[in-house]
Parts: C-alpha cells; structure tokens; sequence
C-alpha cells in the first residue's frame, strides 16, 4: 500500500524551511527595507534590484489554467533538471535506495542519481522500445524509491504503452515519475487527467520544447499536494530569476501560438522523416512522437563527423544499446532541414 510518509527522508519530514523575508508578512506593501536589497538598483537593470517571488504565484495560475490543474498541485523548477535533482533529493536515502531507469533514456535521471550517490537499476527497453515489465518485477526491491518514465522517451522518440505505466502505477509502491518533456507533439494524451488517481505519480513536463524557451530553463512537476510541498520546503528560495520568471508569463498568454508551432513542427516532422527514407545511407527511421528522430544509417559515426564538418551538429546516438548505428536529428526550420539533407547526400556521394 502507498505510503508517503515512509517514503520521504527522515531529515526531509523533518525540514524546517528557509523562511525568506517575503514570507513573513502578509498584505501588500509598497516600501521593503526587509531582505537587504541594493535600494537603489543596477545602473544597468533597475527593475531587477528585489528579490522575485519564491511561490511563482502568477506562473502557477497561468499553468492552472492552461492544463486545468489546480496551483497548489505544481510545482516550478529551474528546468526539469532540478525536479529531478529533488525527488532524490526528497525520497531516496544516499547509500542506500535505489531508482529504476529504462535505458536507452535521458542521461540526467542517472547523473543526478550518482550526483546524490542513489543506485540505479538499469531496465533496458525491449527491442520495440517498451517497457520489460517481466524483468522490472525482479529488480524491485523494499529500497526501490522511484521509477523513471519518459514518454515519449529520448531518445528513440516513441511513446511508452498506456497500459504498462498504469500497471506500474498500480502495482509499485513507490514514486513513479513520468517525463513528457515531448508530450505536445505526440499523438498520445497526456498522464495529467489521471494526477488525482494516483497518489504516488509525478508528471514532469517543461517550457524547452514546444514553448521554445529552453534558454531561460523553467521546468514543471506535477503531483498530489503532499508531494508538491516537500518539494517546495527542499528547493531553493528563490530558484526562478525575476527575468524567467517575467518571460515565462509573457509566453503563458501565447497558447494559441505555440499550438500553431506545434503543428508546424509535426508537419516538418513528417517531411523529414520521407526524404531521409529517400536516401540510400538511411536504413531506417524510427516513429516518433517529439520533435526529433531517430535515424539508423550506414558508417553512422563517420557520418556525424562528417556533418559537423559541415557546421551542421545532430547527435551521435551509434554507441547506446538498442541505438546502435543511429544519429538523432531535431526537426529543424525548413532551410535547416534542406541543408541537412544535402550534406547527408553529398557525403553519401563521397562515400559509397
């Protein structure tokens, strides 16, 4: 039975929280002489003299909105880089828990695992890039504390089966996090109307991708009261900067935009995906559901070199288990597209 309680660290239930000068006043005010702020601001930036919100209140409400989940079931990050960090952080004791991955997967759920010296348990995918639950029952253990999910996953790009992660949310007594960094581009619906279902889910999604903003690093979680609140009392104060934090609201108020570029992007998707079939280097691309695909192709290696060569940089995937032989491409602008897919085909020229 789910318990979070006996989930969370010792020292972590126990917490008393930073109490930041914003935090112990209530009302409105208009002269604040409490945090030690420079008065009389920068030269160069004078609006950014104060402290920013530490709650994200207005953020949160503009999230609110937008996915129909209520504030106080959010949680703000700086990136999902830190939210991962902090479930760590939060659930597993160093030395001694452990988390469970699904390789191939994204890197930082084992870096920020060594990070905080949690064991992982690696679960390879299946040949199809889905979950080996047959395996994944005999790995887990009473010191197993989180599982990994990312759907659509990086990066092979496809979505993990509905089925399999609600077995998982079912059945495991743990914390099962489920990363849609990609989800706006997938065919597949989001885990966010199920949040009230499951008490032990997390459901990871980010500003990067279909908003755009991967530069200003603001990443979300999303999670029952309980454990959005241990996750505020362990972040930092003031984790989101007051520019990230004003970005961020501006894009807030441009759904309808992003849903526009959305499209766009699944619609170069597809374009890209035909003319690298049209290439004879090209063995394979695997479907995806995020803005990038999986390419299997001849002399992989050789090809990636080549194309930074050229000034063009995609990823070199040849060397992970299961991506054997595979280069990772973004979906790019339409000119970018069309001068990756010449310099794949004059190196084809040059090689074969």
């Amino acid at each position: 039975m789910f318990n979070l309680a006996s989930l969370v660290r010792t020292n972590i239930r126990n917490l008393v929280p930073y109490s930041t000068a914003r935090d112990e006043f209530k009302g409105k005010a208009h002269v604040f002489l409490d945090a030690n702020e420079n008065s009389l601001g920068s030269p160069f930036a004078k609006w950014y003299n104060r402290y920013p919100d530490p709650h994200h209140d207005k953020i949160k409400a503009k999230i609110s909105a937008i996915k129909s989940i209520p504030a106080e079931n959010i949680f703000i990050g700086n990136g999902s880089d830190e939210v991962i960090d902090l479930l760590y952080r939060v659930f597993c004791d160093p030395g001694g828990d452990e988390a469970i991955i699904f390789p191939p997967t994204y890197g930082m759920y084992e870096v920020s695992a060594q990070i905080n010296n949690v064991h992982v348990v690696k679960v390879p995918l299946l040949t199809n890039f889905q979950l080996d639950l047959e395996k994944l029952e005999h790995v887990i253990t009473p010191v197993t504390k989180i599982i990994w999910i990312c759907s659509p996953n990086n990066p092979t790009g496809n979505s993990i089966e509905r089925t399999d992660i609600e077995m998982l949310l079912n059945n495991f007594d743990g914390i099962v996090v489920i990363d849609e960094a990609y989800i706006n581009f997938s065919r597949q619906r989001s885990f966010l109307s199920e949040l009230n279902e499951y008490p032990n889910l997390v459901i990871m999604q980010t500003l990067s991708k279909a908003w755009g903003l991967a530069g200003i690093r603001l990443g979300m979680a999303f999670a029952s009261k309980e454990i959005i609140s241990y996750l505020n009392k362990t972040k930092p104060p003031y984790n989101i900067s007051q520019p990230v934090q004003d970005i961020a609201l501006q894009a807030l108020d441009e759904v309808g935009q992003v849903n526009d570029m959305i499209v766009e992007l699944v619609k170069y998707r597809m374009e890209l995906e035909q003319s690298l079939l049209e290439l004879p280097i090209v063995e394979k691309v695997f479907p995806s559901d995020a803005n990038f695909l999986l390419v299997k192709c001849k002399h992989a290696h050789a090809l990636y070199a080549y194309l930074v060569t050229k000034g063009i940089v995609v990823r070199d995937r040849s060397n992970v288990r299961l991506c054997e032989d595979c280069i990772r491409i973004t979906v790019g602008t339409q000119s970018e597209n069309s001068e990756l897919l010449s310099a794949i085909a004059s190196f084809q020229v040059q090689s074969i």
